[in-house]
């Protein structure tokens, strides 16, 4: 019996969910008395860092990654197989929702999406429901357990160990999908939001793409990654890659600060998550100032040159 994790990597490198899913996986094995192995595809320098995640060993298949979730679900149930799993974790991005849910119906396991803490000791699991209103405890009750863990809920691991590796083959078929081109959105050196720890968003009270600079800037000084509403990516002024909420990207950072968003419901479940929310507007009765920590009523052109000189000064003295 093991605890079997699947770590997807880009180019060699493991984001911040997979690592996060890789420390969960070993503190669920850590309160079974059994090991935690991580499985990955392509080729990675050493462990790539699993091991410091909490992983015993690593195992690596010699393909590259593909979008195909058929494939990558046989790379899963052939990995669980030989280690003898009966419990697989998931990062709760899109390979895991693609791969998860046919590994639990192929090995008759209950699933549990977007865990948001770590199991008790009779296994119920804990997970947001309602667009992040509630929180449902699941109990699982099958022998064999699939669960994916949502991104930025529980942080990463720091052992100061490392993992063995060992090569791992498995006949995966023949691919259904043919990935001509990948193009990645995100500038380089830019976080992607669903790993974002800082991010600052803006919406139509900017009142055109023209007036991004001050987002823009203060992001910098923050090291935060840029957001948007759903109507400014819809009407064109920021790319669709930035939108948050409901039906875009679902994040849970540190800190959110949001400037000239009213906080319609739909954009309030994809960022409700977020440990410190910040809300610039000039509308007292904006909804958003019901969710935030800290709100700020004023013009987003006059109270944005403040803070970021304030956000300069503060850098400078650190």
């Amino acid at each position: 019996m093991s605890v079997l994790i699947y770590a997807e990597n880009h180019n060699g490198k493991f984001p911040k969910s997979a690592l996060e899913a890789v420390s969960y996986g070993a503190d669920v094995a850590a309160m079974l008395g059994t090991e935690a192995i991580a499985i990955t595809c392509g080729t990675i320098a050493g462990d790539g860092g699993l091991g410091n995640a909490g992983a015993s060993k690593v195992l690596t298949a010699a393909v590259n990654g593909t979008s195909d979730s058929q494939q990558m679900s046989k790379l899963v149930l052939a990995a669980a197989a030989q280690t003898g799993a009966n419990v697989i974790i998931f990062s709760h991005d899109v390979a895991g929702k693609m791969i998860a849910p046919r590994v639990a119906a192929r090995l008759d396991a209950g699933l549990v999406p977007g865990a948001t803490a770590l199991p008790s000791a009779d296994f119920v699991v804990r997970k947001n429901v309602f667009s992040g209103k509630a929180i449902a405890e699941v109990a699982m009750l099958t022998a064999n357990k699939v669960i994916t863990v949502l991104p930025n809920s529980l942080g990463v691991k720091n052992t100061g160990t490392t993992a063995a590796t060992e090569a791992f083959t498995a006949d995966l078929g023949a691919a259904r999908i043919t990935v001509k081109e990948v193009k990645t959105e995100n500038k380089d050196g830019e976080i992607p939001l669903p790993e974002a720890e800082l991010v600052v968003s803006a919406g139509r009270g900017m009142k055109g793409p023209e007036h991004w600079g001050p987002i823009e800037e203060l992001a910098k000084i923050l090291g935060a990654t840029t957001a948007c509403s759903r109507p400014v990516a819809d009407i064109g002024w920021r790319p669709h890659h930035e939108h948050v909420g409901q039906t875009g990207v679902t994040i849970r950072p540190n800190l959110y600060i949001a400037v000239g968003i009213s906080g319609a419901i739909q954009h309030l479940a994809g960022v409700n998550g977020s440990k410190t929310i910040v809300v610039i507007n000039k509308d007292p009765e904006a909804p958003f100032f019901k969710a935030a920590d800290y709100g700020i009523v004023g013009d987003a052109f006059e109270v944005l040159p403040k803070i970021i000189e304030a956000a300069k000064a503060f850098k400078a003295s650190h």
